[in-house]
This record gives structure tokens, sequence and C-alpha cells, in this order.
């Protein structure tokens, strides 16, 4: 893409709501007192529940 994505948003993709949120807008804050990420890196957050809601699921059905 035209635009630079932030790295940070990646490591927010783990399921561990919300605290993996908040330590990517810690990280953030601290390289650039203007990077505002925490509503930005919720989005990848609940990405990551509901895919493990989804495996997990598969998982269960497997098994079961």
């Amino acid at each position: 893409s035209k635009e630079d994505i932030n790295p940070l948003i990646g490591a927010a993709g783990v399921s561990a709501v919300p605290m993996a949120a908040r330590v990517v807008n810690k990280v953030g804050l601290q390289a650039n007192p203007q990077n505002f990420l925490l509503m930005h890196a919720m989005g990848p957050n609940v990405a990551g529940v509901l895919g493990s809601a989804v495996a997990a699921g598969i998982l269960l059905a497997l098994v079961g």
C-alpha cells in the first residue's frame, strides 16, 4: 500500500484483551508522544479473540 502501517499494530493481534493493546499503546507513546494507538490496536486485539474462538470451535467439533 502507499501508506505506512505501524508494525506495532501486529503485536496487538494476540487475544490478550486489553493488555496487548495497552502495551502497544505504551510502546508507541514512548517512541512518539503524538501516537495514540489504543483504539487502533483494539481492532486486531478483538480479531485475535474471534480467531481463537473459531479455532477452539473447530477443535471441539473435531474432538467431539
